[in-house]
């Protein structure tokens, strides 16, 4: 089977073109890292290691018209949507050629070429995506609004109102919940009144499904069922991806609540790419071919890293230029 991949590049095989999205995802996070210990980035760093598979799945159903509203952690999700990846680093990093100049940073990157956005409040991202589904439902057509949040969003006053907006309209969105069962770090099974989250979806008269979302493979066939079913205007729908995340909440979280032996286990049992690894192996893969995918992207990701360090910062003078409007003209 073969099919264009979420940069636009026909005629590779689907299992390389996933094995290729996952590696990019994990390089990217792995230069905001660098930039990170580099004393480039300030303020909080909320990186995805581990959940690879649940953005690179959902990156083959979305089209330009659709809309994506992330959360703190979006890096994968805008780079499925297909925001141009040295924009958002140069974002990330603070420069004036980021995608909002350096402005927005890493918990807030918008590119209205794509339909993107992300918001840093927890749960925050599923009422924007209402709008967006709203709207695609007065203008009529088969756009699909995505709201992605996590297993604590799930449970915020916002997921709940939106869903049963959505449902009462029969409106075209998709909630994404990633659930790595930790609300920073409470765990999911102490505050869930249901073992899913997904379950839920029929008190909202939505369409409920669950994934492993380490598989790359099973979440693209799952979201690809979820956004058929929006666009075909039966209603939204509620993705559940269990995942894990290997690193803290944030950069520098100290992770008392849980032990350095479980998250060595996590990432021995659970790393997305090397599940897909092994099963592109068992399929008579050649294990050169796979390095070289991932030494190409990680090269590839260290030379931008490189690139985005050499742009200007933002000029201090301009601190409150594109953040308010007035009738003075102000850039807004």
């Amino acid at each position: 089977m073969i099919r264009a991949n979420a940069e636009g590049n026909s005629g590779e095989p689907v299992t390389h073109a996933r094995f290729r999205r996952m590696a990019r995802m994990r390089a990217f996070d792995e230069a905001c890292l660098d930039a990170l210990r580099r004393g480039v980035i300030h303020g909080e760093l909320h990186v995805g290691l581990g959940q690879e598979a649940v953005a690179a799945g959902m990156a083959e159903s979305l089209r330009p018209e659709d809309a994506v509203v992330s959360s703190h952690r979006n890096h994968f999700h805008a780079l499925a949507k297909g925001v141009d990846a040295r924009a958002l680093l140069a974002e990330i990093c603070e420069r004036e050629t980021g995608l909002c100049r350096g402005r927005g940073g890493h918990m807030h990157p918008f590119d209205p070429a794509t339909n993107f956005s992300a918001t840093g409040i927890v749960g925050a991202s599923l009422p924007v995506a209402l709008g967006y589904a709203h709207a695609f439902g007065m203008q009529g057509g088969d756009a699909v609004a995505i709201g992605v949040t996590g297993d604590g969003g799930s449970h915020t006053g916002g997921f709940h109102e939106s869903m049963v907006m959505a449902g009462a309209r029969r409106l075209p969105l998709v909630a994404l919940v990633e659930n790595n069962a930790l609300a920073i770090s409470v765990p999911f099974s102490e505050i869930s009144p249901t073992a899913t989250v997904a379950e839920r979806s029929s008190a909202y008269g939505a369409l409920g499904l669950h994934v492993d979302g380490t598989d790359v493979d099973a979440v693209a066939r799952v979201f690809a069922q979820a956004m058929d079913h929006a666009r075909a205007g039966r209603g939204p729908v509620i993705v559940e991806a269990t995942c894990h995340r290997f690193r803290g909440h944030f950069e520098g979280d100290p992770e008392g609540y849980r032990p350095r032996e479980e998250r060595r286990r996590l990432r021995e049992q659970f790393d997305p790419l090397t599940l897909y690894r092994a099963r592109l192996e068992a399929a008579g893969e050649s294990p050169d071919v796979l390095d070289g995918i991932l030494a190409a992207e990680k090269s590839g990701m260290k030379t931008l890293l490189a690139e985005v360090l050499e742009d200007e910062m933002p000029d201090p003078a301009g601190a409150l230029d594109h953040v308010f409007t007035d009738n003075a003209g102000r850039p807004a």
